[in-house]
């Protein structure tokens, strides 16, 4: 009976060996295969857009003006109806920006475009969409740098000519922040099993919603500093003449890779992503959204803390030389 007993103990103690060893295993396995790391390794296989050199993704108004007869080159205007009726780019067509995706899907074949320019007010909020359209797969879309307001006057006027301040430089900083250490990562719940699938609803999710939310004003930013991770993704000349207290800088086209710095964001606060003008963080906001953090572009980039300063510099400072003064259709 002893050795019966001592016999049922022992297969007792192997069965939770092995119970907790696949339960460890399983831990592992999920954690491993979550739907945030299938989506970036499927991000990261196919294109890794953000981390190329192909981001961002933006045309000068000059290319546009001369393509203006080409019908390979498609612009899709995602201003207000009124504004578009105001006026806007000959040939252009009037979408609201939350159609993007399935005028893309159901209304043209993008393929048989060289090259599809969403144009907005200022360029950011069409960099942000051309970003999502960019991670979905459509390689020829762009944005228009300045949007409108490199087109003529009179659209600079309340958007970039309004915007390019001074009043923050000198709270500005010269000294360099050290990068955190790794941390946790979003957690996604489509229910999607494949790094393809979990891209497509998020995606779909995220056209669901204005880029309005995904906009911190320079103002807002400075009355509650602390609630901010801020990210300052330019190369390291200009992140070393000035940049926001605390902010720490991120190489574009290379930094938001999970091989580099991708896993130092924070998910406990949000991602305030700051570049010169706005539309290169606009990219990296559309991406990081996708993967789930919660993140803002700081509106108008650098050019609402320092505009003086970039254009005596030539760094995409805004000035009366960016706009154009092109014809507009009315």
């Amino acid at each position: 009976m002893r050795k019966l007993t001592n016999f049922l103990g022992t297969l007792l103690f192997i069965a939770t060996l092995i119970s907790s060893f696949s339960s460890t295993a399983q831990d592992s396995l999920n954690t491993t295969n979550s739907e945030f790391e299938l989506l970036v390794q499927h991000l990261e296989a196919n294109g890794n857009f953000i981390n190329s050199e192909l981001a961002p993704a933006i045309v000068l108004a000059s290319e546009i003006k001369d393509n203006l007869k080409n019908k390979k080159y498609l612009v899709l205007d995602i201003r207000s109806e009124s504004w578009f009726e105001y006026g806007h780019i000959k040939n252009a067509e009037n979408l609201k920006a939350e159609n993007l995706l399935n005028y893309f899907q159901n209304d043209i074949k993008p393929e048989e475009f060289d090259k599809i320019t969403i144009v907005c007010y200022s360029g950011q909020s069409a960099a942000y969409f051309a970003g999502l359209l960019r991670l979905y797969g459509y390689n020829n879309v762009y944005n228009l740098k300045w949007g409108m307001s490199s087109w003529d006057e009179e659209f600079a006027t309340n958007i970039w000519i309004k915007n390019s301040k001074d009043e923050y430089v000198d709270q500005l900083e010269t000294t360099a922040n050290l990068m955190p250490e790794k941390g946790d990562t979003p957690i996604l719940n489509t229910g999607k099993t494949t790094g393809e699938e979990i891209l497509k609803e998020r995606i779909k999710e995220a056209f669901t919603k204005p880029y309005k939310e995904y906009i911190t004003k320079a103002v807002a930013y400075f009355e509650n500093p602390d609630s901010y991770y801020v990210v300052n993704y330019v190369d390291e000349e200009k992140y070393n003449f000035g940049h926001i207290k605390g902010a720490v800088r991120y190489q574009p086209q290379n930094s938001l890779a999970s091989t580099t710095n991708l896993y130092t964001l924070p998910t406990n606060k949000k991602v305030l992503v700051n570049c010169l003008t706005g539309q290169d963080a606009a990219y990296a906001v559309a991406y990081l959204n996708i993967l789930g953090y919660d993140v803002a572009n700081l509106a108008y980039g650098s050019n609402a803390l320092m505009n003086s300063k970039l254009v005596e510099k030539g760094w995409n400072g805004f000035s009366n030389k960016e706009i154009k003064g092109y014809p507009i259709v009315e």
